[in-house]
Order: structure tokens, then C-alpha cells, then sequence
């Protein structure tokens, strides 16, 4: 077909393709630009074919370009869009045959979903516009999990008029089935659909996993969610990331000759006190609620847990307090303090030893005087010292950054075997789950086995994950570990962050810190 000629050349089409048929050399190349302009259905895609046939006299015809349809469709790659270019204006002059020939295209390249109606006065020749759009598929919603609220464990100094005292709500007590938490579990998605009509799967919710201590306490499925509710009647922690009961020993007085020494696998409370040369040693937290405090005991340790001494302690230089947790208490006189996360002291420490991730001291009247206090992160007081300049150490030794990889890299490669076999005991699982009205008594006791055993590892995992990010959490603040001496660092107290040191002789106050490799002081 001629699509269109001068005395220099014909232009000729043929199966969607133009050529250039010369009879007469020399056409200007820039003329033949406004020629291509006037063919809107016409592409050039070889010049150099083009410029040599204009320059020779007749030859064979040379391929130059493509030849457009009045108008076609293109598909995006994700078959989501498809857009029409019309290229011929005049099949725009009758309306209704322009939309019979876009439905034969749209029929013929198969387009069914979200075809749009167009404004033929909107449409530019040569220029895309979407004629169809898929629907994209809605993402379902994600698990949502709420937990029973724990008291937070934040001590309050209040003034009264007469006297000062740290107090706190401790031990969070609930009966058995108890409400202890809740997921209403991820949502399927709504599936999408691409211009050809085909589904496209909507991606689930991500799911959260309830995380608590199956010995003590069960799920169960209540109204569409999946509810958490308490074994026993107990104690609410959270230790490790879990949600659990600890078993609660409440000693209605003190711990002393009727009670012996205490060793418990779970929480203490205690509404008096522990007497002098006596022990309490717990799995759990330990609260010791008696306003005269403790002298003398020998030994208070939570493994697990939380310490809190409402009314201070009375070391006698003789009483030690550990706790894999947090330790509370209003003051502490001549006692050694170790606690895996934080030391927590409502008026003074004197001549103690103290040991945690932080030691906080009320920053309005606090003091530290004497002894020793060495925390991994910061040391917070009003005072260090006193006037007498008696040798105040307060000391950071922080992780170090090679180790806690190590750490990190161990407890990793741990995670992920357990994760590896946990993938694997599930297959099993649910194999014989697909048989479980077959199982014979002694594969129901395996079938059962396995699923207690699947159940353990995933607290595992949780527990390592848990462990993981403390280290990581550690790591991170290696460089901003601080003491701050709200009010008055006296003489003799010995400041140490790292390997650097200072002793103090004059007083001062602020926030003491390594910058740019040394003490500020």
C-alpha cells in the first residue's frame, strides 16, 4: 500500500512495515521530517537506510520504519495497566465506531477487567492513556495481640510532711483461667485481578506469635481469637520476652526461726522482714514489704526475677542481694547489690557495693557515698561522696564490642538450628495430624510428645531472639555510657568509664562522659 509519494520517492507499507522506494537523488533529509510529521502512524527506525536512499539514484525498495494500526493496545509487564494509543485523528470523528473497533481490540487482546470509559477529547494522537487498570489485591489485615496490663514497676518517692518512703506495687496476683491475653489472628487478603480478568492472591496478614509460658498458662479459641488464659492462680511476670504465672509463696510475717531458710520455685512475698543471718532464695520475684527494712539476712536472691526492699537494707556488711532482673530498694547500708538489668535506690547507698546494667539513684537528694558502684550503661545520683571525702567509686565497664559479637554470633547460629529442627518437627506433626483419627494409643503419645516438644523450642526461640537483641541493644550503646551527679561530686570520688579515670579533688557536678577517647572531667 502507498502511503505516500513526490517525483523523489514513494513510501510503500507492507505487512506493517515502510519502505522507501527512491526514483531521483536528492531530497532533503530535513524536508523528509516534515513529511514523517504528517504520518502519525508512521516510526522511523533506520536512519541510515533512509539517508542513503536519499542520496542514490532508483534502487530496490529499503526497509526504513514501522507502519501503525489507527490505533493498539499495550500491556504493562505486570499485566496491571494497558493503555491505547491512537494514531489515525480521523477514526476519532465517528464516536461510535471508534468505540466498536476499541472493543473488537480490546475483545481481541483479551481485556475483561477494569476497562475505563474514555473522553475521545482527552485522547492525543500518538500519545498512552489507560484504557484499563487491574485491580491490585488488598494485603490482610495483620494478628493483633493485646496482653493483661502489668503495673509498671516505677518507684515513687512521695513527701508527706514527716517522712519520706519507696513505695511501689510489687506482686500482680490472679486466680486460675484468668484472663491473660488475647490475638485476633491475621486476615486473609482480598485477591486482586489484572486486566485479563486472572486472580491475583492477596497476600495474608503477617502473623504475631502470643508469646507466654505454656507451663502456665493455656490458649484457647473464644469468639473467632485465640485467648491466653492462666493455669493456676499465681503471680503475672514477664521474663525473657514471655508472659507467665510464677507459683506465689506469701509469708504472712517475717522469714526467720518459724520459717527457716526459703528456697521456692516461683514468687515471695513477704509482709515483714528477713532476719538477721537468714536466707531467701527464689526462681521468681521477691518482695519484702516490712517499712523496717532488712539487717543482717544473709542472702536474697531472685534468679528470674525482680527484688524489692521497701524499707531499705541494713547489710551489716554480711547481706547480699542478687537478682536476674531489677532491685528496688528505698536505701542500702554496708550490703553487696547485683542485679542483671537495673539497681533502682530511693535515697542513699553507703559504703556498699553495687553492681548492674544501671544504678539510679533519686536525682533530687540521692546520694552514693563510699564503697562502690560499677554499672555496664549509667550511673545516675544527686550526691557522690561527702564533705568528709571519703572515696567514692562510680565506675563503667562497659560490653566489650568483640565479645558481645562472639555472643551474638553464637546464640545466632544456636537460633538457627532450633528454628531448622522446629521446621522439621513440624513436617512430622503434620503428617501424623493428616492421620490423627488413625493414630494407634502409642502414636497419639508420640503425636502428643512432639507437639510439647515443638511448643518448648518455641520459647526457645524467643528466648534466644530476646537475648540476641539485649546484646545487640548493648553493643549499640557502647560509646554513650554516662554518670551524671545531678547536685555535688565531692573529693575522693573516683570516676572510671572504660579505661579512662579521673579522682575528683574539688567540688563539681554534671554529666561525666568519654568524648573523643577522654574523661570530660
Amino acid at each position: 500500500m502507498r502511503i505516500f509519494s513526490n517525483d523523489y520517492f514513494e513510501l510503500i507499507e507492507e505487512n506493517g512495515k515502510v519502505y522507501i522506494q527512491n526514483y531521483k537523488k536528492g531530497f532533503p533529509i530535513k524536508q523528509f521530517d516534515e513529511i514523517l510529521g504528517s504520518l502519525t502512524r508512521m516510526k522511523l527506525s533506520n536512519f541510515s537506510n533512509l539517508k542513503k536512499s536519499l542520496q542514490e539514484e532508483a534502487s530496490n525498495p529499503v526497509e526504513i520504519g514501522y507502519w501503525f494500526p489507527p490505533m493498539e493496545i499495550e500491556v504493562s509487564k505486570d499485566k496491571m495497566t494497558a493503555h491505547l494509543i491512537v494514531y489515525e485523528s480521523t477514526i476519532l470523528e465517528n464516536p461510535s465506531q471508534f468505540q466498536k473497533e476499541l472493543n473488537d481490540i480490546l475483545t481481541q487482546r483479551q481485556i475483561v477487567h477494569g476497562i475505563k470509559e474514555l473522553n475521545l477529547e482527552s485522547i492525543t494522537i500518538g500519545k498512552p492513556i489507560v484504557i484499563a487498570e487491574g485491580t491490585e489485591p488488598i494485603k490482610g489485615e495483620d494478628a493483633q495481640v493485646t496482653y493483661i496490663k502489668i503495673p509498671e514497676r516505677k518507684p515513687v518517692i512521695r513527701e508527706d510532711g514527716k517522712a519520706d518512703y519507696f513505695d511501689m506495687n510489687f506482686i500482680f496476683e490472679i486466680n486460675e483461667n484468668d484472663w491473660l491475653g488475647e490475638k485476633i489472628p491475621a486476615q486473609p487478603g482480598i485477591n486482586g485481578k489484572n486486566v485479563y480478568g486472572e486472580e491475583i492472591p492477596a497476600p495474608p496478614g503477617k502473623d504475631i506469635p502470643l508469646k507466654y509460658d505454656r507451663k502456665s498458662a493455656y490458649e484457647v479459641e473464644e469468639d473467632g481469637k485465640i485467648v491466653i488464659r492462666a493455669l493456676n492462680k499465681g503471680v503475672v511476670e514477664e521474663r525473657q520476652g514471655l508472659l507467665m504465672i510464677n507459683n506465689h509463696l506469701p509469708i504472712d510475717g517475717d522469714v526467720g526461726l518459724e520459717t527457716g531458710n526459703l528456697e521456692f520455685d516461683g514468687s515471695i512475698s513477704i509482709s515483714g522482714t528477713v532476719q538477721k543471718g537468714f536466707s531467701v532464695i527464689a526462681t521468681g520475684d521477691i518482695s519484702i514489704e516490712g517499712t523496717e527494712g532488712v539487717t543482717g539476712a544473709k542472702l536474697i536472691q531472685s534468679r528470674e526475677g525482680d527484688i524489692y526492699i521497701k524499707g531499705g537494707i541494713f547489710g551489716l556488711g554480711q547481706t547480699t542481694v542478687k537478682a536476674g532482673g531489677n532491685i528496688y530498694v528505698k536505701h542500702v547500708n554496708e550490703a553487696n547489690l547485683y542485679a542483671k538489668k537495673n539497681i533502682v535506690i530511693g535515697f542513699y547507698s553507703l559504703n556498699s557495693s553495687l553492681q548492674a546494667d544501671s544504678i539510679l539513684v533519686d536525682e533530687r537528694k540521692g546520694k552514693i557515698i563510699g564503697g562502690k558502684a560499677i554499672a555496664r550503661n549509667t550511673i545516675v545520683t544527686a550526691i557522690s561522696g561527702n564533705r568528709m571525702e571519703r572515696r567514692t567509686e562510680l565506675i563503667i565497664q562497659s560490653v566489650n564490642r568483640q565479645e558481645g559479637y562472639k555472643i551474638i554470633q553464637e546464640k545466632a547460629a544456636l537460633l538457627k538450628s532450633t528454628q531448622e529442627e522446629m521446621e522439621k518437627l513440624s513436617e512430622k506433626i503434620e503428617k501424623l495430624a493428616a492421620l490423627k483419627n488413625r493414630l494407634t494409643p502409642a502414636q497419639a503419645k508420640v503425636y502428643k510428645e512432639m507437639k510439647e516438644v515443638l511448643e518448648d523450642k518455641k520459647q526457645q526461640v524467643i528466648e534466644l531472639d530476646n537475648e540476641i537483641q539485649e546484646m545487640i541493644a548493648a553493643i549499640k550503646s557502647i560509646g554513650k555510657e554516662e554518670i551524671i551527679v545531678k547536685k555535688e561530686a565531692y573529693p575522693g570520688t573516683y570516676i572510671q568509664i572504660g579505661k579512662q579515670s579521673s579522682l575528683i579533688t574539688k567540688t563539681t557536678k554534671g554529666k561525666f562522659l568519654l568524648e573523643f577517647g577522654e574523661l570530660n572531667i
